[in-house]
């Protein structure tokens, strides 16, 4: 016979209840801050609206480059176009050494300007202060939520261009850089690693956000001004007569990745370029835990 709900043999509503007030119990408060960040990061309509730019954009440039390849003299453009039409793996790399001049940064900008600096703005710093998971916890979880973003952006703007890569133009056997030809499945490996060093570089970039949004109140003042360090970066590297200080910006290795498509491997430049983004991350993260473990920035 079945024995009801509320039969000494089972749980009532109210031991339910408490078996699962004990499991939540269980949850440290840090994991769920965490989960709670990463739904406020990945399900923000604006973070949803750039997430949908960044996937729009390598759709757009697939179709205008298949455009261009296929008219009148399209086999004459730029060497990564005549890469293209040959093997539309190329696609991935085209678009994401378009998108790293622009379009990455500003969505990792928006994301990690407003970090801290939009908890202030809203009131809610206070309120995320009073969870038991402490001040360098909670910049540890908004860390993680940008790094996050970051390879979601990257993954997201890499699979797409190949995506259309596949549909738009002939794809086999990927050539290297250094003449050698791999099997397709290799080439996407990687591509692949590709796109998780220019992951790296946005977490980079993305500590100097965060750093800049535990000094200011006012999320657009922190984006601005990891913007103008983007853009003074990049100007400076175009400048020869600054050629001395050009391994020390925090662009100069964004596209260093040239020798992922070489066979064997070159890894001089990813080293440097992985160096690079891990001291931008180590300096601006100190940054932003010295001024956000010390400053008043719940008031």
């Amino acid at each position: 016979m079945w024995t009801s709900a509320a039969s000494p043999t089972g749980p009532d509503s109210g031991e339910l209840a408490e078996r699962q007030s004990r499991g939540a119990k269980h949850v440290p408060p840090w994991f769920r801050l965490f989960r709670s960040e990463l739904r406020l990061v990945f399900c923000r309509p604006r973070n949803l609206a750039l997430l949908g730019v960044l996937a729009f954009i390598p759709v757009a440039l697939g179709v205008l480059f298949k455009l261009s390849l296929s008219g009148p003299g399209g086999g004459g453009g730029p060497a990564f176009l005549n890469q293209v039409a040959g093997n539309g793996v190329f696609l991935g790399l085209a678009v994401l050494v378009l998108m790293l001049s622009l379009f990455l940064p500003l969505a990792v900008c928006v994301v990690a300007g407003d970090a801290i600096a939009g908890e202030a703005s809203h009131g809610t710093l206070r309120g995320l202060l009073a969870v038991p998971a402490g001040r360098t916890r909670l910049l540890a979880v908004k860390l993680a939520s940008i790094v996050l973003f970051a390879l979601a952006s990257c993954l997201l703007v890499v699979g797409v261009a190949v995506l259309m890569g596949v549909v738009l133009f002939p794809v086999g056997r990927v050539t290297l850089l250094s003449g050698t030809t791999v099997p397709l499945s290799v080439g996407l490996l990687r591509v692949l690693f590709v796109a998780l060093y220019a992951a790296a570089a946005m977490v980079a970039l993305g500590s100097i956000g965060l750093a800049a949004s535990t000094l200011t109140v006012h999320p657009v003042g922190a984006i601005a001004a990891a913007l103008v360090i983007v853009l003074a970066s990049e100007i400076a590297d175009a400048v020869p007569q600054l050629s001395a200080a050009h391994p020390f910006l925090p662009t100069h290795f964004w596209l260093s990745f040239d020798g992922l498509f070489r066979a064997p491997v070159d890894w001089s430049g990813v080293q440097h370029g992985l160096l690079s983004f891990a001291a931008y991350l180590l300096i601006f993260g100190a940054v932003a835990w010295a001024r956000f473990t010390s400053a008043d920035v719940a008031s």
